[in-house]
């Protein structure tokens, strides 16, 4: 989208300035973007007259919603001047005649409106905890970090092994913070300050791990005890004297796999036990120390059980571990991108150095192979380069001179000198790789029903078991040994680890598979809301449109060539400065016509320009400019072909080569979306140059296939409604919306929600904000190295690539599925094993194996399914096609332009602009 769209989208008078840049240039007025919204509020100064102004943090803020609730408790204070909620970036400003309130007054109402006020004084640090890999290790880890004085938030993501704390310095210090995560018995292994970092560090192969050692060790033990004491068989085996007590060797190998295989397990539930967290660590305690304690004190032989609940208990921490860092490995593939070193340019030598210590200005040289280690501009050399990791574009793009390039992108061919422009750890990628990682904070509807169920399921099964294992042998004399056998059964059941787990791991996969093709998703509930869109709305410019007018016709007229019309049209439009002159500009340069001596140039308001051309003065503008020089506009004759009047001119007309321009062909380009543009002199019509904003060549492909996924499509548009039809029905959206003020779009987005149910809109990211912020997900347009477009849209194409959106319709969708697989499954396998465990038909290693390990291991691998979704290749013939103008050079079709009729014009019919304003 031009600035000149940019700017009139917020302001009428730029829209003006638009239309008319003060040259007098006015092509076509009567198709732009409306214009006339709503002056926007002044912005606050707080040093005004002595006026005071506090700002406030308020994260929870994310919605219109949510600041007009603050907005409204705030104003209830005295002497409030202004209240700006800036939902975007979740901060209040709210500003006070004569002194007025303190922050912690103003702190008061924010929270009376039921937000939370972050401490901007505070710390934020990211702790990467590898070993916190599951829910249950997660709310202990929370358990000990809110019994810290000083820190006053934090966010566990154990799908990534990081958690971000936020404490207040003057109270608690990143020691205190670091000494309780390690309290709750899980190691710190690296920190970083101000909510930055890395995802959890790497720990090397779990199955090469120490747990792993014990594991197999503890195994050989358990099978050395059965060989020696099977509890099948019926028979004793080998014994040994201990304290005065005959004890069988097999029962001494069992303990000894007891106490190897369950060392890690009695330690985590210590630190379980001392975070008061029924987790499964606690549990499993509780299970494998019951069945040793049972074998003493009621002389049943279960140290059996015991060993097996241990060693069967750590091969399912093995294999969750597994699964868990083969999700980890996604996100740290997204890492894995940037660069760890840099080769500078100063002084005119090259040195290599850390890629963190490359400051802002400098040059960095990236030869063939090599990433670009931040985002910059191209200051020398030309190559093309391999943006898939950032983008997903799937063909290198060729860069040059001026051209932008971003961090973790590859340089296919030739060598590039590159102007950083990022400071380390804000360049696109890095930016990405945090908004990836921070997804996992947004719960998803699903999710949030998931903690709500597991916080009754694991007591009400703890109370079960208890019940299972004393109630009969008391009441009815039933077998101790039986019972105590299930009750431990049913302790393993008891935690909902797996259930627990099945919606973030999903919401990872799909968020990073997302982002490796150029996707990014904010959080888990824009991936839950886009798969279950009904419809979705589209803004015209820049979103199914390229946003960048271009010559599409060129028709000569008399004895002119089609070299002839450019040449003329460019030397008077080539001082002026309007969107449509600029085209015309552009397009006579690429075609390499001859430059004719310009003087006197002059705007004429609302009708054209004029400049005088090698001494004759030209004109280029609306028809009417030229019915005003004393045209004939409804008889103009076509260009020949060396003199020969061509087969279709002869067609049109009986006088063979006479063109009625406002019955035929004026209204047929304008009926097209086009602007037209009239050159000529005084005495002689040269020709016409039709410029509109063409249609982007994925536009129709990706409006087919979503509506393919029975979804409804719109287009919504400022664009008079001609044009706004004319693009409509070239890429087939079912409804057109057209002549909409931004507030407009909010409504028609409302009346979409009402009539269809959840709805996608998809725009520029910040023209159309409003209406992004009413739809169930907001997506953005080519967010790339754009940060307020990455801060602000649900979601975000990191191209221009509108192809991009069937494909996250389906993997959201897929997601969506995957959830609703993970959860339901995992919850009917608890319920029928917990079932069935009375009944004697679960053996204690089938609840090991299939309700813990067996279930994490599924739902795991069931959301790594979303990895394999990829975006559907282009079909290079049709894009092409597609990508190719539509004009006609006069030289062999002249008046192709002309080959069908349209309603009459008024002499001085206004052409569409055919950019949105």
């Amino acid at each position: 989208m031009s600035d000149e769209s940019n700017d009139a989208a917020g302001d009428p008078g730029a829209a003006a300035a638009a239309h008319d840049d003060g040259d007098g240039h006015s092509h076509g007025d009567d198709g732009g973007e409306t214009a006339g919204a709503p002056d926007a509020e002044p912005a606050l100064d707080a040093d005004r007259d002595g006026d005071a102004a506090v700002q406030l943090s308020v994260p929870g803020m994310d919605c219109p919603s949510c600041a007009e609730k603050v907005e409204r408790s705030v104003r209830t204070l005295d002497d409030v001047d202004a209240v700006d909620p800036a939902v975007a970036t979740g901060t209040l400003t709210v500003t006070f005649a004569d002194g007025g309130a303190d922050r912690d007054t103003v702190a008061e109402r924010v929270e009376a409106a039921g937000y939370d006020v972050e401490d901007a004084d505070a710390g934020t640090v990211t702790l990467s905890v590898p070993e916190m890999d599951c829910a249950s290790c997660a709310g202990k880890v929370e358990h000990a970090l809110g019994d810290v004085d000083g820190v006053t938030g934090y966010e566990t993501r154990p799908t990534s092994g990081t958690a971000v704390v936020t404490f207040d310095p003057d109270a608690a210090t990143l020691d205190d913070v670091v000494d309780a995560v390690e309290a709750a018995g899980y190691d710190v292994v690296s920190t970083s300050m101000d909510g930055g970092g890395d995802a959890a560090a790497d720990r090397g192969s779990v199955w090469r791990s120490d747990r792993a050692v014990k594991t197999a060790v503890a195994g050989v033990f358990t099978v050395g005890g059965f060989a020696l004491a099977s509890p099948f068989g019926g028979f004793g085996g080998p014994s040994v004297t201990l304290a005065g007590r005959e004890v069988l060797v097999g029962d001494l190998l069992y303990l000894a796999a007891t106490a190897t295989a369950g060392a890690d397990v009695f330690r985590n539930g210590y630190y379980s036990l001392r975070q008061r967290s029924l987790d499964i660590d606690l549990l499993m305690t509780i299970a494998i120390v019951g069945a040793v304690v049972s074998s003493v004190v009621f002389a049943e032989a279960l140290y059996f059980e015991a060993a097996t609940l241990a060693v069967l208990f750590s091969v399912s921490e093995l294999l969750e571990r597994y699964s868990m860092d083969r999700a980890r490995n996604s996100l740290r593939e997204l890492m894995d991108l940037s660069p760890d070193e840099a080769t500078v340019v100063r002084d005119g030598e090259e040195l290599t150095v850390p890629a963190d210590e490359v400051g802002v200005g400098e040059v960095v040289a990236v030869r063939p192979g090599d990433r670009v280690p931040r985002d910059g501009v191209v200051r020398d050399g030309t190559s093309a380069v391999n943006q898939a990791p950032v983008t997903g574009e799937s063909v290198p793009v060729d860069k040059t001179v001026g051209d932008e390039v971003f961090a973790g992108t590859i340089n296919e061919g030739g060598y590039l000198e590159v102007e950083v422009t990022s400071e380390a750890g804000e360049d696109t990628i890095s930016r990405v790789i945090d908004l990836v990682e921070s997804a996992e904070a947004e719960r998803t509807e699903r999710e949030q029903f998931v903690d709500r169920f597991s916080s009754y399921y694991t007591p009400v099964v703890v109370a079960f078991a208890v019940l299972v294992a004393v109630v009969p042998p008391l009441a009815v004399g039933a077998s101790w040994e039986t019972h105590v056998v299930y009750g431990l059964t049913l302790l393993v059941l008891a935690c909902p680890c797996a259930f627990v787990i099945s919606t973030p791991v999903t919401v990872v996969s799909g968020v990073t598979s997302a982002a490796r093709n150029g996707v990014l998703v904010k959080g888990g509930r824009y991936l839950e809301a886009m798969g279950d869109v009904d419809a979705v709305a589209f803004d015209k410019t820049g979103t199914l449109t390229a946003g960048e007018l271009s010559v599409t016709d060129v028709v000569p007229l008399g004895d002119s060539t089609a070299e002839d019309v450019l040449r003329c049209a460019r030397g008077v439009e080539l001082r002026s400065e309007h969107p449509i002159g600029d085209a015309i500009v552009e397009h006579a340069d690429d075609v390499g016509v001859a430059d004719p001596d310009v003087e006197a140039f002059e705007g004429l308001t609302g009708k054209g320009v004029t400049a005088s051309l090698d001494g004759t003065t030209h004109y280029a503008g609306k028809p009417g400019l030229f019915t005003e020089l004393g045209f004939d506009l409804s008889h103009v004759h076509a260009a020949t072909d060396g003199g020969v009047v061509t087969q279709t001119s002869r067609a049109l007309c009986e006088r063979n080569n006479c063109l009625d321009l406002l019955s035929d062909t004026v209204p047929k380009l304008q009926s097209e979306g086009k602007t037209v543009v009239l050159v000529g002199t005084e005495d002689r019509l040269e020709g016409l140059v039709a410029v509109a904003d063409t249609v982007r060549p994925e536009a129709t492909r990706t409006v087919a296939a979503l509506r393919e996924n029975g979804l409804h499509t719109v287009m919504l548009t400022g664009d008079n409604d001609r044009t706004a039809r004319a693009v409509g029905d070239e890429v087939g959206v079912d409804e057109v919306r057209a002549e909409l003020l931004p507030e407009d779009k909010v409504a028609a987005v409302e009346d979409l929600l009402d009539e269809h149910g959840d709805v996608a809109m998809v725009g520029d990211g910040i023209n159309d904000a409003p209406a992004l912020a009413t739809a169930s997900v907001g997506v953005a347009m080519g967010a790339a190295g754009t940060d307020t477009a990455l801060e602000t849209a649900d979601v975000a194409l990191l191209a221009d690539d509108l192809s991009k959106l069937p494909y996250l319709y389906d993997l959201a969708h897929a997601a969506n599925g995957v959830i609703r697989q993970n959860v339901w499954s995992s919850l009917a396998a608890k319920a029928a094993l917990a079932v069935s465990v009375p009944f004697g038909l679960v053996p204690i290693w089938a609840a090991v194996l299939v309700g813990d390990a067996g279930m994490t291991v599924g739902v795991t691998g069931n959301a790594m399914r979303l990895a394999r979704i990829s975006p559907a290749e282009p079909e290079p013939d049709a894009d092409l096609a597609a990508a190719e103008p539509r004009a006609e050079d006069a030289a062999a079709e002249p008046d192709a332009a002309a080959a069908a009729g349209a309603e009459a014009a008024e002499a001085d019919a206004e052409p569409p602009e055919p950019a949105d304003a």
